[in-house]
């Protein structure tokens, strides 16, 4: 075949995988969207849920999500850069690093409903917490570390060497031009998988119905003693979070109207994604700037 409709015919199928891909993502978000944003209401989203009613909200629920999510980050963002770090600059080739790496990726492999019962068994039974925010944060943990931990590598290891050169040959120590030099630079890459790893804390539900629970205590929103059990900041309380409520509300079947509450919900949850993911990409190229002095 001539090397020139061998091209086109490349571009051509690689144009069409293009147009498939944001066919299958704009209907998913519009066929949820347009479902689901005509029962959204300020009623909706700041009154509690209701059992049993019709007409309840997602107020506790949407704040439990976002909670969980900004616990989960705290800690798996250190954990992860750390890993990533170690991984790209200080682990020697041999056998102990390609166990190492084998570990990180058979962790990334295991399905949600396992990091669930490992968090059940690990953060519910042995510690004797019970369900508790902490706990399905610990397990939202286990299940994204290994991609921070890959991302966070691949990043570092993807940056021309001349960088890491150039800083060493200046006299710079190892570890001033890891943070000076090789973080600032890997950055965006690392700020996009920590957005990839947030993403599925926001629609994780597996994972958290055998560790946060399925309910939510009646919670006061004046009260910020993170030691109170009404307090929403307690970390030591269940919490039901939207991805879970959609399946529960949509399984239990007690809720008059189930159908449009789930895809009020859904909507929210979609919402809620996408207005995070833009945030956390304005404040990373804002602290990238800096970081680089680039304007």
């Amino acid at each position: 075949m001539n090397s020139k409709v061998a091209d086109r015919i490349a571009t051509g199928v690689f144009g069409l995988i293009a147009v498939i891909i944001i066919t299958i993502l704009a209907s998913l978000f519009g066929y949820i969207l347009v479902n689901g944003v005509s029962h959204i209401s300020w009623s909706f989203i700041t009154s509690p849920s209701s059992s049993i009613r019709a007409g309840g909200g997602i107020r506790d629920q949407l704040f439990n999500s976002i909670y969980i999510l900004v616990i989960t980050m705290i800690i798996t963002v250190p954990l992860g850069l750390g890993g990533g770090i170690y991984m790209a600059e200080y682990a020697k080739p041999g056998r102990v690093t390609n166990t190492i790496r084998s570990c990180i990726e058979v962790l990334a492999s295991l399905p949600s409903i396992v990091i669930g019962m490992f968090g059940l068994l690990m953060f519910v039974n042995l510690t004797g917490w019970g369900y508790t925010i902490i706990g399905g944060a610990l397990a939202l943990t286990v299940f994204n570390l290994p991609v921070m931990v890959r991302v966070s590598e691949d990043a570092i290891r993807n940056l021309p060497n001349d960088l890491k050169e150039a800083s060493l040959a200046l006299g710079i120590t190892h570890w001033h031009t890891i943070k000076k030099v090789l973080l600032p630079s890997a950055f965006p890459s690392i700020l996009t998988g920590a957005i990839l790893a947030s993403g599925r804390v926001f629609g994780e539900a597996a994972a958290l119905l055998f560790t946060a629970g399925l309910s939510t205590p009646r919670l006061n929103y004046m009260d910020w003693n993170p030691f109170s059990p009404i307090s929403p900041l307690n970390i030591f309380r269940p919490a039901e979070t939207l991805a879970v409520h959609i399946w529960a509300v949509n399984t239990q079947g007690l809720i008059p109207d189930a159908k449009e509450i789930s895809a009020g919900a859904s909507a929210v949850l979609i919402i809620a994604v996408l207005i995070f993911n833009l945030s956390a990409r304005w404040i990373g190229s804002i602290i990238h700037k800096k970081m680089t002095a680039n304007k």
